[in-house]
């Protein structure tokens, strides 16, 4: 199981919200790309950056601080925040990212849909956020009547190539990760899924090691590596010598 840091980054700064609420943002006093390239030394496999303020404008807002961490980073950059066109998803990828993070798009019209996944193949990856079993979008601010479960197995029989699921009531809040969500997830869907939200401890990665056997690839960590008496590479350093 891939155990993956993430980095939220807004106004240029490291940051947390809660549950996706701006009123509810801790600012950390680190800087981004050294926190990039220790938690990189410290064996990350991938870092997960999502750019908060693109996820409410509609087009990255941070590609300085994106192309300094990229830069910096000797593992693979995953991107999120507004990657809402073929056009924005490739000039990212052109930073060197390794993959972009399809979150608001995937609610366009079908042939849309099937046209990013047909044309960034494995280099991109379906960002489902859910709240009560529905499908938010715009930066969790708005959301749909879309059911997330049938609408994940929708996006893999449109070419979806993995999909990144996140609790929306989960994240940030360190209660650990909706484990029968997930399960229900990797039972509907045959690509694999990456877990987001609620993980705090080693603990919540034990309640997840079953998954791995139905298609779970692994699990983003954020708030847990910040918020420790450890700086968050050595935090990561504790996750991720848990073993099954």
């Amino acid at each position: 199981m891939l155990i993956i840091p993430a980095l939220d980054i807004s106004d240029g700064k490291l940051v947390r919200l809660k549950q996706g609420d701006f009123k509810r943002k801790t600012v950390y006093p680190l800087d981004a790309v050294e926190v990039a390239v220790a938690l990189c030394e410290a064996g990350a496999p991938m870092l997960h950056v999502v750019d908060l303020d693109a996820a409410r404008m509609g087009a990255p807002q941070n590609v300085e601080l994106l192309t300094r961490l990229v830069d910096a980073a000797s593992a693979p950059v995953q991107f999120g925040g507004g990657i809402r066109t073929i056009h924005i998803a490739e000039m990212v990828l052109a930073l060197g990212v390794e993959r972009v993070v399809l979150g608001s798009a995937l609610t366009r019209v079908e042939s849309t849909v099937r046209h990013f996944f047909r044309t960034l193949g494995e280099r991109c990856v379906a960002g489902v956020d859910a709240r009560a079993g529905k499908v938010a979008v715009h930066g969790w601010t708005d959301v749909t009547e879309l059911e997330a479960l049938e609408f994940c197995a929708r996006l893999e029989e449109m070419g979806c190539p993995r999909i990144i699921f996140t609790d929306i009531e989960r994240d940030g809040a360190m209660q650990g990760p909706n484990v029968a969500s997930l399960r229900a997830l990797c039972d509907h869907v045959s690509v694999p899924v990456i877990a987001s939200g609620g993980v705090a401890c080693p603990q919540d990665l034990r309640n997840l090691a079953d998954l791995t056997r139905v298609g779970l690839e692994g699990v983003i960590i954020g708030r847990a590596l910040y918020e420790t008496l450890e700086s968050p590479a050595e935090a990561f350093k504790e996750f991720a010598s848990w073993k099954s």
